[in-house]
């Protein structure tokens, strides 16, 4: 098989100065890519920065041959987002790939969690995404080109005691892509979302260290490679990676339930095909809100 390269591409990779974001830029700049490494530099619950981390990548690309720059602005505000992009553009002219990796953690349970806890993990997750790939975009569509890798969570798949702003933020950073994927369609941008289990100062906080050091970040980056470049067509999926793992995520639906020609629906309607109801026997899934909603619709005009 023909390697895949990266020759002529600039990517653009947000919280590149270790873990999962340095994974992939060593590996989109070993293939040829121009590589924008962005780290605030700050510590794990995103307090104070530090520029070492995002010139120590850069230094490491640069020493193997590749390019690269680095960016250490906040991914948190939309002005400075607009930087991290504008340091693609000034620099090289375009941007082809955004990898949107940048996190942290502030976990505590519902109630001990403070509020500027939970609005920081949103502001650096999910807004940090919106912000990052909001400023790229134009640039993508305007070059009718642009792949765009997000970061989502099982935490926010699937829930995870003592991170409800980690998991919604996570969550929230899914059904974003889902909805850039329909938006950068008809423009040739593939936005995913990618769900990877690795070793990261993030993930220290949460797995005992024997399981750190069999889930190396390295392990994840091949499928956002694959998924960041020029050959993929996937666009609006989740893929879980991890310890040699790689599967796809889906939201799915079952065959449910119709209540036809009655006047009235009532609770204990319900209880009584709630067996039905909860299935996922048949389970399908679907492109778009839309094409979910005209599956509503058929049922109800008896279709």
């Amino acid at each position: 098989m023909e390697q895949i390269r990266f020759d002529g591409k600039v990517a653009v990779i947000t919280g590149a100065g270790g873990g999962l974001g340095k994974a992939y830029a060593l590996l989109l700049a070993s293939r040829g890519a121009k590589v924008v490494v962005n780290d605030l530099g700050g510590s794990f619950d995103g307090s104070g920065s530090d520029t070492t981390p995002a010139q120590q990548v850069v230094d490491e690309i640069k020493s193997a041959g590749g390019e690269a720059i680095a960016s250490y602005d906040s991914v948190a505000e939309y002005e400075s987002a607009q930087k991290i992009i504008a340091t693609a553009l000034d620099t090289y002219g375009k941007v082809d790939i955004l990898i949107n990796n940048a996190g942290i953690l502030r976990d505590k349970s519902l109630v001990k969690m403070e509020l500027d806890d939970y609005r920081m993990v949103m502001s650096v997750h999910l807004d940090g995404t919106f912000f990052c790939t909001k400023a790229a975009f134009p640039s993508m569509k305007e070059q009718n080109y642009g792949r765009i890798v997000s970061t989502a969570s099982a935490a926010g798949l699937y829930g995870n005691f003592g991170q409800t702003n980690y998991g919604a933020a996570k969550m929230g950073i899914a059904g974003l892509m889902n909805c850039v994927a329909q938006e950068g369609g008809r423009y040739n941008i593939k936005a995913n979302t990618i769900v990877p289990t690795a070793g990261t100062r993030l993930t220290f906080t949460v797995m005992p260290e024997d399981v750190i050091s069999k889930v190396k970040p390295e392990f994840v980056a091949p499928l956002v490679g694959w998924l960041c470049s020029e050959g993929c067509e996937e666009s609006g999926k989740m893929f879980s990676a991890g310890a040699g793992y790689f599967a796809r995520a889906a939201v799915v639906e079952g065959a449910g339930v119709t209540f036809g020609g009655e006047n009235e629906i009532t609770i204990e309607m319900l209880i009584e095909k709630m067996d039905q109801i909860k299935s996922l026997d048949s389970a399908r899934e679907y492109s778009s809100a839309m094409e979910q909603a005209g599956t509503v619709l058929s049922k109800m005009s008896g279709e």
